[in-house]
C-alpha cells in the first residue's frame, strides 16, 4: 500500500520535472539564438579582432594651388595615437596614462574618446595627434603594459601661407554629432571634415576615400603580418583661381585695418583676390584647437573667422552711385548736359541734407557729380527716379541676392523698396528715404563681392557675371542685364575721369595704364555737421570704399576695397586698389599715352 503511494506521488511530480525540464532547454536554446544569431555578429568580430585587427587607412586630403600652380595646402605626416579599448583592462588608467605621457588634461583626451564612443569597442580610436618622436618611442617601450595603444602615420595640413588665405581656403575640424546624423559623407567618429570656405565647399572631393589594412596580432596585440590591405584613395587636387602674388598684396596692405578687398575677372567671374582683415591662423586648427583657444577666436575683437568679402553686409556710400546714374540715363531722368547747384548742402522735403565736400561742387553735370561724387546731384536725381525704379535697376545690377559664389556662405544684403517696408517694418516708405539711398547710404547693405560683380556689369558693357573660385569649374554663361549700352558707356567714361582727371580717385592712378573706379565713403552714424574722421571714435568712423577696373577698353580685373572706419576712401582704400594693379601689371606693357 506504501509502494503504490509513493509511486503515485512520483507520477504527480514528472509533469512537473518535464515541464522544468523543456523551460531549462527552451532557456538554453534562447541564449544560444541570441549569442548566434542577435549578438552573433558582434562576438564573431570580436574572436576575429583576437587574431585579426582591422586598421582603418585614411586618405591623403587633396592639396590645394593657385592659379600659376603654387602650393597653397599640403599635407605634413603626423604621428597619431589610438586606443583599441577592447584591449584596455581599465581606460580610466589608460587615459590617465596618456594625459602623463603626453603632458595633456585627462580631461581633454576624456572628451575626445567620448565624442568617438559610438565607434565598435574593437576598433581603434583616435585619441591625439602630433606626437613627438619622445611621445612615441614611451608608448613603444610601454606596449607590453599598455597594448591597448597603437602608433601609425596620419596627415596634417599646413596651409601655407598661414593667415594670407585665411578665409577663402578655411581650415578643418573634428566632425560633430550631427554631421554623422545627416550622413552627408562617409563620416566617422574623429573624423575631420572642412569647416569653412574651400575646405568646407569641396570637402566631398578633397576628402577622398578611406582604405583598411587588415593585420595579424599575437595574444599581446602586436602586429605580427598583413593578411589583407584595401588602399585609400587619395582625394582630388583643386586649382584655384586665386592669385597668390596679388592676395598677398591685398593681405599686406590690410594688416591691422579692419576690412576686406576682392578682385575678380569681368569676363567670367573668376576671383583672383579674396582677403579679410583681421584675419586668423588655420594652422592653429590643424592639431585641434582646446576650448580655451576657441573662446579666445570668437571673443577676439571685430570677429576675425568672419569672410568680410561675402558674410558682412555694409552701405555702399557713393560707389553706389553708379547704380542711380545708369538708372538715371535709362529712365530720363536726367540728361548728360543737365546741371545741379551744390552749394555744400541743399533742402528736400523741408530737410537739410550735406553734401561730403563743404565749400560746394558749384553747377554740375552728371560726368562731373560722378568725378567728383557730388551728393547734392544724386539727391536730385534720386528724387526724380523714386525708390521703385531705383530697386529695379539695383536688382539688375545683381544687388539685393547672392551673387552664386561656389563657396557658398554669402549674404544676399538688402535692397529697401515700398514692399520691403511694408513687409518687415511695417510702415510706408517715406521720400526723404530715398534721399539717402541715391548716395548708397539708409537701409542699402551690399557686400564687397556684389560691388565687385555691380563694377563688373559695366566694365564688361551690360553682363551680369556668376563669381567662382575653382578653376577647374566652367564658368556659368553671363546673364544679360538689359541695361542700356549707350548709358553704361556714358558711366564707363565718368569713371575714368574719376581716377584720371584728378577726379576723387586719383590715388589709384597707374601710369600708362588705363583704370575707371569709384570712391565711396559711408556713414556708420547721422552726422549733422562736418566732422573729420579722426576727431570721432573709431566705432564712429565713416566706412572707406573704392571699386574700379581695368585696363582701357577691354577690362580685366575689378578691384573692390573696403576699409572698415577708414574715413575716406580716396585716402584708405584707392591705394590698395593701385597697389594691386601695379603689381598685375608686372608683366604686361603699358599702352603709350595719347
Amino acid at each position: 500500500m506504501e509502494v503504490r503511494e509513493h509511486r503515485e506521488e512520483l507520477l504527480k511530480r514528472i509533469p512537473a520535472l518535464r515541464i522544468s525540464f523543456l523551460t531549462l532547454l527552451v532557456a538554453i536554446g534562447a541564449a544560444y539564438w541570441f549569442v548566434q544569431v542577435i549578438r552573433g555578429e558582434y562576438y564573431r568580430e570580436l574572436a576575429e579582432n583576437n587574431r585579426l585587427r582591422r586598421i582603418p587607412v585614411q586618405p591623403i586630403r587633396g592639396l590645394i594651388f593657385d592659379r600659376e600652380g603654387r602650393l597653397l595646402v599640403d599635407n605634413v605626416p603626423s604621428y597619431n595615437l589610438r586606443i583599441d579599448r577592447s584591449r584596455s583592462a581599465d581606460v580610466d588608467r589608460s587615459l590617465r596614462f596618456a594625459a602623463e605621457t603626453l603632458e595633456r588634461p585627462l580631461e581633454e583626451l576624456a572628451a575626445q574618446l567620448d565624442r568617438q564612443a559610438s565607434a565598435p569597442v574593437f576598433t581603434p580610436v583616435l585619441l591625439a595627434e602630433s606626437l613627438s618622436l619622445s611621445q612615441v618611442a614611451r608608448f613603444s617601450t610601454a606596449a607590453l603594459e599598455h597594448p591597448e595603444f597603437e602608433i601609425d602615420v596620419g596627415h596634417l595640413r599646413l596651409y601655407r601661407h598661414g593667415p594670407m588665405t585665411a578665409h577663402l581656403l578655411g581650415y578643418l575640424g573634428e566632425v560633430t554629432e550631427q554631421d554623422l546624423r545627416e550622413g552627408k559623407g562617409d563620416y566617422r567618429p574623429g573624423d575631420l571634415r572642412g569647416k569653412r570656405g574651400i575646405e568646407r565647399a569641396f570637402d566631398g572631393e578633397l576628402q577622398g576615400e578611406r582604405g583598411q589594412r587588415q593585420v595579424i596580432v599575437d595574444s599581446r596585440g602586436r602586429v605580427r603580418d598583413d593578411f589583407a590591405t584595401h588602399p585609400a584613395r587619395p582625394g582630388r587636387n583643386l586649382r584655384l583661381e586665386l592669385d597668390l602674388e596679388l592676395q598677398q598684396v591685398a593681405a599686406r596692405y590690410l594688416g591691422e585695418r579692419v576690412g576686406a578687398a576682392v578682385a575678380l575677372d569681368p569676363r567670367d567671374g573668376a576671383v583672383l583676390v579674396m582677403a579679410s582683415s583681421p584675419t586668423y591662423n588655420p594652422n592653429l586648427f590643424a592639431r585641434r584647437l582646446d576650448r580655451s583657444e576657441w573662446q579666445r577666436l570668437v571673443e577676439a575683437p571685430h570677429d576675425p573667422l568672419q569672410n568680410r568679402v561675402i558674410q558682412n553686409t555694409f552701405a555702399p556710400g557713393s560707389v553706389y552711385k553708379v547704380v542711380v546714374a545708369v538708372a538715371g540715363l535709362m529712365d530720363r531722368a536726367v540728361s548728360p548736359s543737365e546741371t545741379v547747384y551744390c552749394g555744400g548742402a541743399t533742402r528736400i522735403y523741408n530737410r537739410r541734407f550735406r553734401c561730403w565736400y563743404r565749400a560746394g561742387h558749384g553747377r554740375v553735370n552728371l560726368r562731373e557729380a560722378i568725378k567728383r561724387s557730388c551728393d547734392v546731384y544724386f539727391y536730385y536725381l534720386g528724387q526724380k527716379l523714386g525708390i521703385t525704379r531705383i530697386a529695379h535697376y539695383s536688382r539688375l545690377f545683381g544687388l539685393g541676392r547672392e551673387t552664386g559664389l561656389d563657396l557658398g556662405g554669402e549674404r544676399a544684403g538688402l535692397v529697401p523698396d515700398l514692399e520691403w517696408s511694408l513687409g518687415v517694418r511695417g510702415s510706408t516708405w517715406y521720400p526723404g528715404e530715398t534721399i539717402s539711398v541715391a548716395i548708397g547710404q539708409g537701409p542699402l547693405l551690399v557686400t564687397p563681392l556684389q560691388v565687385a560683380t555691380m563694377m563688373a556689369v559695366v566694365a564688361n558693357g551690360g553682363h551680369l557675371v556668376t563669381p567662382r573660385v575653382l578653376a577647374s569649374s566652367p564658368p556659368a554663361p553671363p546673364r544679360e542685364t538689359g541695361l542700356d549700352p549707350e548709358a553704361l558707356a556714358f558711366v564707363d567714361e565718368a569713371l575714368w575721369a574719376v581716377v584720371n582727371e584728378a577726379g576723387t580717385g586719383a590715388a589709384a592712378k597707374v601710369p600708362g595704364f588705363d583704370i575707371a573706379g569709384k570712391t565711396g565713403t559711408a556713414q556708420v552714424f547721422e552726422q549733422k555737421t562736418w566732422l573729420d574722421n579722426e576727431d570721432l571714435p573709431f566705432e564712429k568712423r565713416d566706412h572707406a570704399w573704392f571699386a574700379a577696373y581695368g585696363p582701357g577698353d577691354d577690362p580685366t580685373l575689378v578691384v573692390v576695397v573696403l576699409v572698415q572706419h577708414g574715413g575716406e576712401g580716396s585716402r584708405q582704400a584707392a591705394p590698395l586698389a593701385r597697389m594691386i594693379y601695379e603689381k598685375y601689371f608686372d608683366d604686361r606693357q603699358p599702352v603709350a599715352p595719347s
